[in-house]
């Protein structure tokens, strides 16, 4: 409907400028108070129909034909006032055809079709004939300039037309194609919290009587005299422990979990914690955190975020035990988190691919999930996730989330 107002403004300027020519340059006698009539009409359907869609009213397929049956009353207008059949412009009919063909279906383009034939059909009998003025050129000449003009309307008009309704198809199929790729995407993920929720219940019970056994080796007198024994058994004691609380978070997110509560937090408490939880876990050589965020703000504390968080520390530190870094921005209305790392960095296939599941460059079987996870989990909260390679070495993979969605009023 806007490119048919577009290509209505385009007409009503045409008809003004050929009027004014016809009638004050090659001084043919025009009815020009009904002419201007109908190109007034035109205006005004044109605001009534901006008026129409700023209303937020559908546009349906009936609406788009009873524009274009408008339009061609106009047209016929016009074309009866000015010599009918004998008038060059005759061929603009075509342009409301090829108009209904590209935006409505078969019986309504039918319908168009058999309305301008008719119109035609008419204007051969009923019209109002040229009056030239006396010296003017012959009729033939004037009819033959007047088609080139016709040819060259026309032409432009669907080149306009046709150009911006094939670029809008385009457009249509890709963002279905994004749609699909995010339903089986969204598909995976479901069958994947599926199986996370049944092997988290799998393996409550065997990390349980893990704990029990080094509860029970912990107090042994053989192992307690023994420093580098004792301390085996509570560096494995903490690595159950972290992976109890991994299947808690896991649970919790599922909706399994009924006795934690949200907790409210602020950004700068959350990720101080989330850091120093990660770094007791993986302990790399070095860490560099810098908190640019400026005033704090009260957030829910989100399992499932910090976990996305935790994936691509884990990723950081694989590729770059030594060193890993992260920067805490406030743009705008967003956290941004900047986690960077000195490895090798992501290579062309991998940011090409970049949150596909199973792009990975470590070759494990079934690796390349955890990005995948973080940029559809991100995606939910309203967010962006990016990576690149940094320029002095490493890679660096941005979190970009609005506050909205950590707010206590999202909650």
């Amino acid at each position: 409907m806007l490119l048919l107002i577009q290509l209505r403004w385009i007409a009503v300027a045409g008809q003004a400028l050929t009027i004014a020519f016809v009638a004050g340059v090659l001084r043919i006698d025009l009815p020009l108070l009904p002419m201007v009539a109908i190109t007034a009409a035109l205006i005004l359907l044109n605001v009534a129909s901006l008026l129409w869609l700023r209303g937020g009213r559908d546009v349906g397929d009936d609406g788009l034909l009873v524009s274009l049956l408008l339009d061609v009353a106009a047209l016929t207008g016009q074309l009866y006032l000015s010599g009918g059949a004998t008038n060059p412009f005759v061929f603009l009919y075509l342009l409301q055809v090829t108009l209904a063909a590209v935006l409505l279906d078969t019986r309504r383009t039918w319908a168009v079709m058999v309305v301008t034939s008719a119109s035609f059909a008419l204007l051969t009998t009923f019209y109002r004939p040229f009056e030239l003025p006396p010296g003017s050129k012959d009729l033939f000449e004037l009819h033959i300039a007047g088609m080139l003009v016709c040819f060259a309307v026309d032409a432009a008009l669907l080149f306009v037309f046709v150009t911006r309704i094939t670029r809008n198809l385009r457009e249509r199929d890709a963002r279905l194609a994004a749609l699909k790729q995010h339903a089986a995407e969204e598909d995976h993920i479901v069958r994947m919290g599926l199986l996370a929720s049944g092997a988290a219940h799998e393996l409550g019970t065997p990390l349980a009587s893990l704990s029990v056994i080094l509860g029970d080796w912990h107090r042994m007198p053989s192992i307690t005299s023994n420093a580098e024994l004792l301390q085996e058994v509570e560096e494995m004691q903490a690595a159950v422990k972290r992976c109890k609380t991994i299947l808690t978070g896991v649970l919790l997110s599922a909706g399994e979990a009924r006795g934690e509560a949200p907790r409210v937090t602020t950004v700068s408490t959350f990720l101080e914690d989330l850091i120093a939880e990660w770094r007791a876990a993986r302990a790399p050589s070095a860490f560099d955190y810098v908190n640019a965020f400026g005033p704090d703000l009260s957030i829910v504390s989100d399992s499932t975020l910090k976990q996305i968080i935790f994936n691509v520390l884990d990723n950081a530190y694989d590729s770059s035990p030594d060193w890993v870094g992260v920067r805490v921005a406030r743009e705008g209305d967003s956290l941004v988190l900047r986690i960077l790392d000195r490895g090798p960095g992501f290579t062309p296939q991998m940011l090409a691919q970049f949150g596909k599941p199973y792009q990975s460059s470590k070759g494990k079987p079934g690796g390349g999930l955890g990005l995948f996870l973080v940029v559809n989990v991100i995606r939910k909260l309203g967010g962006i996730v990016s990576a690149a390679n940094r320029p002095e070495g490493g890679a660096v993979v941005m979190l970009k989330l609005p506050l909205a969605a950590l707010a206590l009023g999202a909650r």
